[in-house]
């Protein structure tokens, strides 16, 4: 066997055996489950991960994911707690100790620790029977008696149910909590999820003097400059007493252009597009975009009663991250 075939069957060989451990844990979800998922959510402080090696790596992913799905999470190394970091956890919080073997000497050091301060404590481990397991108030158990790994050793197949069972419970407590996309946003404002979801059509607009605005007794000659000089594709036609009355893009333009007609003599509204597609300025932008899709145009005006506030076109969009 080629070395390269020799790679590809022990990708496969590792996926598979991960796979079926993976599988596994649906035979082992219980009602301790549902006990872990109730103490979490009644907790009033903060859920403490800890776990030490690759369980302890796993544990921070966990936090990560609890604190980011509207669960206040945060890790806390068993060793350091040893040494002053048990400071950090309080009886108000909940802790989740992982342990494939439940005997980590770190990890069991601290649980009477834990239990002196009557915090709740939930174990994800492979051995029922070990000191970490029979301790928990919830035991959540991986059931892993084989690793990928050919010598039997190298945590694997253990940390991934480890990571799969912590997903399991960030998400049955973002479904219970009610949590929204909008909720996910907060805790990631820095991403284009964040912008997607936050940004409002008032944050990407163009209002006051740069909106591109004519009279319906404006010649086309002049609408055509508001255009190149506000760079929008488009400006807004309105009323003496500025109520919006139709729209002239770049499209009306080509329209016009067929019908050999004197630009210059021309009023807007005999050829501009009467009404127009309208946002308000509290619309999310994300919103907007759909309707700029779903009408397959590209611009965009604002108005908030009966009066144009701003526009806005795909390219702002775009500038600002929200597509």
């Amino acid at each position: 066997m080629s070395q390269q075939n020799q790679f590809l069957t022990s990708a496969r060989r590792t996926i598979e055996l991960e796979r079926d451990a993976v599988n596994d844990l649906l035979s082992h979800l219980n009602g301790d489950f549902t006990r872990a998922c109730e103490l979490m959510l009644a907790c009033k402080g903060r859920i403490i991960i800890t776990g030490m090696g690759k369980s302890g790596h796993i544990g921070k992913k966990i936090a990560a994911t609890l604190a980011s799905t509207g669960t206040p999470a945060f890790f806390v190394h068993p060793g350091e707690a040893s040494h002053g970091d048990m400071g950090m956890i309080t009886t108000d919080d909940v802790v989740i100790a992982l342990s494939n073997s439940g005997e980590t000497a770190e990890v069991v050091t601290i649980i009477p620790l834990i239990k002196r301060i009557s915090a709740p404590l939930i174990s994800i481990t492979a051995n029922t029977k070990s000191t970490l397991s029979q301790a928990a108030d919830a035991d959540l158990h991986i059931g892993v008696e084989k690793e990928a790994c050919p010598l039997n050793l190298a945590p694997t197949s253990s940390t991934t149910t480890q990571l799969v069972l912590g997903d399991a419970l960030a998400i049955a407590l973002l479904e219970a909590r009610g949590f929204s996309a909008e909720d996910f946003a907060f805790s990631h404002p820095g991403g284009s999820l964040g912008r997607r979801l936050l940004l409002k059509v008032k944050n990407i607009m163009h209002d006051g003097a740069a909106i591109p605005l004519v009279n319906t007794d404006t010649s086309v000659n002049a609408a055509l400059m508001e255009i190149t000089q506000k760079r929008l594709g488009m400006t807004a036609v309105v009323d003496p007493n500025g109520r919006l009355e139709g729209i002239f893009t770049d499209g009306d333009l080509r329209r016009t252009l067929d019908q050999d007609i004197d630009l210059k003599a021309t009023p807007i509204a005999e050829v501009m597009t009467r009404g127009a597609t309208t946002v308000h300025s509290e619309m999310l932008a994300a919103e907007a975009v759909q309707i700029m899709q779903d009408r397959k145009i590209t611009a965009l005006l604002v108005v908030d009663g009966d009066q144009i506030v701003g526009a806005l076109n795909m390219h702002d969009m775009l500038q600002a991250g929200v597509i």
